[in-house]
């Protein structure tokens, strides 16, 4: 049988592992019901997930506005703006679960991070909105400020480098596939995210954590 690693560290991702993202809470009540199904859509014609997957790699309002004018005019770029100037509004809450969990790691002995794709002038609203995550991570890597992005390897190092891992002793969390991969080719210990429950059955089996049951 082999021997699970010793992990020191555990790195998270944000949207989708701690916060729950929900693009139509920001929205709702304020645009019709049918431009909001668009939007939300996996297929949305007006794009603003690219748009904000843009952000998240460094570009800023300013420079996307013109783009989203361009392409599906003045009113889609001005309902991208009240989206972005209320993004707290898409974070209605904390992922269930998640801050038992942070909170037993720390107590535990194992350090906690945040490594996240989100744009430099939207992060703000996490740690607003969820001051408690603000004390139970002792730093976090935003793409949208390093101007990097996941999956790509430099921003995982560049997080190895500020955060002082140890890669072999360095588990990462994310819902996304590709970005579990990309923490997997610098040398990290990475599990795709579905629920706190599942992450914290694997933290026992990995000796992270032993046996605690999740708290309410």
């Amino acid at each position: 049988m082999a021997v699970p690693p010793t992990i020191t560290d555990v790195v998270f991702d944000f949207c989708g592992v701690l916060v729950d993202w929900q693009c139509r809470a920001a929205l709702d009540g304020h645009y019709p019901k049918e431009l909001v199904d668009a939007i939300v859509a996996p297929d949305d014609p007006y794009g603003f997930f690219d748009y904000e997957d843009r952000m998240d790699g460094g570009m800023l309002l300013a420079d996307i506005l013109p783009m989203v004018q361009a392409d599906h005019g003045q009113d889609i770029a001005d309902v991208f703006a009240y989206y972005i100037a209320h993004y707290g509004d898409a974070l209605p809450s904390m992922v269930p679960g998640m801050e038992t969990l942070l909170t037993d790691l720390r107590a535990a002995g194992i350090r906690t991070w945040g490594l996240t794709n989100w744009s430099s002038e939207t992060f703000h609203f996490a740690f607003e909105r969820f001051p408690v995550l603000q004390g139970l991570l002792e730093d976090t890597v935003v793409s949208g400020v390093e101007r990097l992005h996941k999956p790509d390897a430099a921003i995982y190092e560049l997080a190895q480098a500020r955060f002082g891992l140890d890669p072999g002793h360095t588990l990462f969390l994310d819902d996304t596939a590709r970005n579990v991969e990309g923490a997997r080719t610098v040398g990290w210990h990475a599990l795709r995210f579905h629920d706190a429950a599942q992450v914290r059955a694997d933290l026992e089996d990995l000796h992270v954590l032993e046996g605690n049951e999740e708290r309410p």
